[in-house]
């Protein structure tokens, strides 16, 4: 069957005439032979050809390391052409001696007389004929020369255009396959009822003119097999809820009103993207300036998206009332863990933030903590979270490098996260591992993720490494895996982590240390696992509890939060024509902002900069980076519904409609 990857691993069946072929559980074929002599020669043909095919691609990635260069290949070019021009000479110098001197012979009395002999006959005749091959070849030996040496600025030209052809066409193929990819799932939504644009990443965003990749890192659902829903109370121990109770559960807004937090959105609707007006728009545009749609995104912003790495923060509390240093460690490292959850599920971009767009989520009465998370800077982007909670603190700056690699893409996250126990003072940071999207021209999407996480805390200097293993086709160890252990001050091993980043981890206490990395371990205790999705998340973006709660309309919060978000608004009630129009309003807004910011700076000098209004750097003296801080005016200003200092980011262009439409 075509359908069927040699490379794929191999095992047994049942009985003795059936066996698998599986690819780590995306696909599995189950196969049944004749006989047991058939479905061994059967296995055996099939190991043969997976051979084959791993030494293939062995080759295929050594040729591919091994790339001449066009400019290599013209110096070598014209060294072999110096080379012939000189041959050329050599063999013009030696044949015209080489002819004299057979004349000078022909000439001589004493050959003469042994012209009638038929060999020396027979001999003056091969040597004429070689005297006109060998003056032909000399004649058209030096005429190749003089013809190399005239064209050569021309195959440069050539060889110049045909490189900016071939990037022209591997651009366009880009946009082609990403759009008939587009066009393909449209349709098959459409047949089968479904949402289109799921799963389609928009490599090519146009917002803020930047062409970077957001894979911002979230969780799942918080609803369990049981009919309810998993969620810390205030004190951070995980407790069961009915669904029912859930649903009526009202918890006490900023201002201390009660209100209810919804539990979805509204399901994706089955508004199929006008790809012949997206090509349109592509034309003479560069790539990383094409506007996408909506449909390709989530109704949310990355500031919320990186707000649901708070999703299991009762982590952070088990963490923060621990016993030991290297208790902790255990949480913070699935904590770490966790924020990958369902990475593999939201594979839909998140709304780049806008210079100045803040958020803030107020869990206090009901999760007990509280974060604000501001855009402070656009080139680059960078967005900073500040979380708090009665017995510690959480703080983060979050920005990226991408690279494209032709196949896949890599993301590579930027900053450190902190966290300090309030009561002991212990400061804890971290970092993230790099993200990488699969087939980002041709095939399904997949996320991996692989690097190394280390947790330190640098009061005591105990250490946690936690290791995400890349996915392999030619590996039988379980895909997303991770191993790690806590080490204490002194570097040994105190606990033994492992799991999977998608799924949940466990730690299991070192009891004897042995050769390498195997422990022994007393019997491994869960401390962290994924709650389950939301019956038919695939209808609401696979949002969790947590995601669905975040974009709810609420009073009394900054102009610039993200709920006041009109595109973003628009596109989660179903309007994704509006949304698109005011998608690029708004971004065009940001353009002219910046502009008129520009020609400040360029009259004013540096004083003219953009400042953020909610944090401030300063050089952290843990890192010895710079890092951004919240200033703590944000819940102060709130009280007082104080937001002079508010930049306008989002009505700037209705209140331009309302003051034409009076006029």
């Amino acid at each position: 069957s075509s359908g069927i990857n040699a490379e794929w691993p191999l095992r047994p069946g049942e009985d003795s005439c059936n066996f698998v072929i599986s690819n780590g559980g995306a696909q599995v074929f189950h196969l049944r032979a004749r006989s047991e002599v058939d479905r061994q020669r059967w296995i055996t043909a099939l190991e043969l050809a997976k051979d084959r095919a791993n030494k293939m691609r062995e080759r295929v990635d050594e040729d591919d390391d091994f790339v001449v260069s066009p400019e290599s290949t013209a110096t070598a070019l014209r060294q072999k052409l110096d080379h012939l021009n000189v041959c050329q000479n050599l063999v013009n110098q030696h044949g015209l001696a080489l002819q004299q001197a057979i004349s000078q012979i022909e000439d001589s009395a004493k050959l003469k007389s042994l012209t009638k002999d038929p060999q020396v006959a027979q001999l003056i005749k091969k040597t004429a004929e070689f005297r006109v091959a060998s003056s032909s070849m000399i004649k058209a030996c030096s005429t190749f020369v003089t013809y190399a040496a005239h064209h050569e600025k021309e195959w440069q030209m050539a060889r110049e255009q045909k490189e900016r052809l071939e990037e022209t066409v591997e651009s366009l193929a880009r946009q082609h396959m990403s759009l008939e990819k587009a066009m393909n799932k449209s349709k098959r939504n459409l047949t089968e009822g479904g949402p289109p644009g799921e799963g389609v990443v928009g490599i090519f965003d146009s917002d803020e003119d930047d062409d970077d990749f957001f894979d911002a890192m979230d969780h799942s659902a918080s609803q369990n097999s049981g009919g309810g829903y998993l969620t810390p109370d205030i004190n951070g121990n995980a407790v069961v809820m009915p669904a029912t109770k859930v649903e009526q559960l009202k918890i006490s807004g900023g201002k201390g009103s009660s209100r209810k937090r919804r539990i979805r959105i509204p399901d994706k609707p089955n508004d199929k993207a006008n790809l012949w007006n997206i090509m349109k728009n592509c034309i003479g545009k560069e790539l990383s300036k094409i506007p996408m749609p909506v449909n390709f995104n989530e109704p949310i912003s990355f500031l919320q998206r990186l707000t649901e790495d708070m999703e299991y923060a009762d982590l952070l509390t088990r963490a923060s009332g621990a016993g030991s240093i290297e208790e902790s460690l255990c949480y913070l490292s699935a904590l770490a863990v966790s924020s990958y959850a369902t990475t593999s599920n939201r594979t839909s971009k998140p709304f780049n933030p806008l210079l100045g767009e803040t958020f803030e989520c107020d869990r206090s009465d009901d999760l007990g903590w509280k974060s604000f998370a501001e855009q402070v800077s656009h080139h680059p982007p960078v967005s900073a979270l500040h979380v708090e909670h009665e017995k510690w603190t959480y703080y983060h700056d979050f920005s990226m490098t991408s690279k494209f690699r032709g196949k896949y893409l890599q993301v590579f996250p930027i900053g450190t996260s902190h966290f300090i126990v309030k009561s002991t003072g212990h400061h804890y940071t971290w970092n993230k591992v790099c993200t990488t999207v699969h087939n980002i021209i041709v095939g399904k999407l997949w996320v991996d993720q692989s690097g190394e996480i280390i947790v330190k805390e640098h009061t005591t200097g105990a250490t946690a490494r936690v290791k995400f293993h890349p996915y392999s086709y030619f590996s039988r160890e379980t895909p997303r895996r991770v191993t790690g252990g806590v080490f204490s001050p002194e570097g040994s091993p105190r606990y033994s982590l492992k799991g999977t980043w998608d799924s949940a981890m466990s730690c299991g206490e070192v009891t004897g240390a042995a050769e390498g990395d195997n422990w022994e371990t007393a019997d491994y205790q869960t401390m962290w696992v994924k709650n389950p999705t939301l019956e038919e998340s695939e209808k609401i973006y696979h949002f969790t509890t947590l995601a669905c709660s975040l974009n709810e309309p609420e009073e009394g919060v900054a102009p610039t939060d993200s709920r006041n978000r009109p595109d973003q608004r628009l596109m989660e009630n179903q309007n994704y024509p509006d949304a698109n129009v005011m998608k690029v309003r708004l971004e065009e807004g940001q353009r002219t902002r910046r502009r008129v910011r520009e020609s400040k700076i360029a009259a004013e000098g540096p004083s003219a900069k953009y400042e953020p209004r909610w944090f401030t750097k300063k050089l952290d003296e843990i890192t010895g980076e710079e890092i951004w801080r919240f200033t703590d005016e944000y819940w102060e200003c709130k009280e007082t519904q104080a937001w002079e200092r508010c930049p306008t980011i989002y009505l700037q262009e209705e209140e331009e409609e309302k003051e034409e439409g009076e006029t």
